[in-house]
């Protein structure tokens, strides 16, 4: 088992000097963050479509060993709800996605909380998901004029994409959910969002992704040692489930008292994650 283990995005006005230290330049945050941790859960991709520039940019801010999880646009799963993606999803391949080459690792798609389960909805959208940079590659050439910069490159080294979906509605505890993202080989999120949301304990793919939202109030707060002994036993319980050694994306999201960077070097501590330091 190889563990990542750091945050979700890095700009935060409450980390500055705090765990940035005081007079550290904004632009230099990356850098600073990305030389204590091996992966960073990139989240502005969320909100709206980036530009290959700034893929590129995060890419060559990091060492060759980093891996950055990507959060699918919320036009997807927020406003579309799973359904009639495949141009959405063609635009947000054509971004710069794939500027990020080895570096890129699993692609998460959070789920809002009114989202029902539905069984039809949940298997077109896990079957249009690319499987590996060649296919993304593929989606991406459909992208339309609201990609104003787009990157489609010719896929020499061809290579996994890793999917991963978070969902917030106590219906996807149906154990249709499970066979369903299993036979596509996507993650279920293993989620701790402070009991706001349910918690989904089933290993579906051959890779581990744990979010740690807060353990008493979402976004907030910070986890002593005991309940981080807990996560990581619970994380490493999933990537040894069946005698199989998975790989453990573990992403804190704790970000409003600026504790998620501090939690996560103790997690990474905990789960044995490799120093950014030993590939630089």
């Amino acid at each position: 088992m190889t563990a990542f283990v750091g945050t979700s995005g890095w700009q935060y006005a409450s980390w500055r000097g705090d765990f940035y230290p005081k007079g550290l330049r904004q632009r230099d945050e990356l850098d600073y963050l990305a030389a204590r941790v091996n992966s960073i859960e990139l989240n502005g991709s969320f909100y709206a479509l980036q530009r290959p520039d700034s893929y590129r940019r995060w890419h060559d801010a990091t060492s060759d060993e980093f891996v950055f999880a990507l959060k699918g646009g919320r036009y997807l799963t927020h406003m579309l709800r799973l359904r009639d993606t495949d141009q959405a999803m063609a635009n947000f391949f054509a971004s710069g996605v794939l500027l990020l080459g080895d570096k890129l690792g699993p692609v998460l798609w959070q789920l809002p909380e009114s989202l029902e389960f539905d069984a039809d909805t949940l298997e077109r959208f896990c079957a249009s998901l690319p499987a590996t940079a060649r296919e993304a590659a593929h989606i991406a050439r459909g992208h339309d004029s609201k990609v104003r910069h787009p990157y489609v490159p010719r896929v020499r080294n061809d290579r996994r994409v890793l999917h991963a979906i978070e969902p917030r509605h106590p219906s996807f505890g149906d154990a249709d959910v499970a066979k369903i993202v299993r036979s596509h080989g996507v993650a279920l999120v293993l989620a701790d969002s402070a009991g706001t949301f349910p918690v989904f304990d089933e290993q579906t793919a051959d890779f581990v992704y744990a979010r740690l939202h807060g353990p008493e109030k979402l976004y907030a707060g910070g986890y002593d040692r005991r309940r981080l002994r807990t996560w990581a036993r619970r994380c490493r319980d999933q990537a040894d489930a069946g005698r199989t050694h998975r790989d453990l994306y573990v992403y804190f999201d704790n970000d409003s008292d600026g504790r998620a960077p501090y939690d996560a070097l103790a997690m990474a501590e905990l789960l044995g994650a490799p120093s950014p330091n030993d590939s630089r």
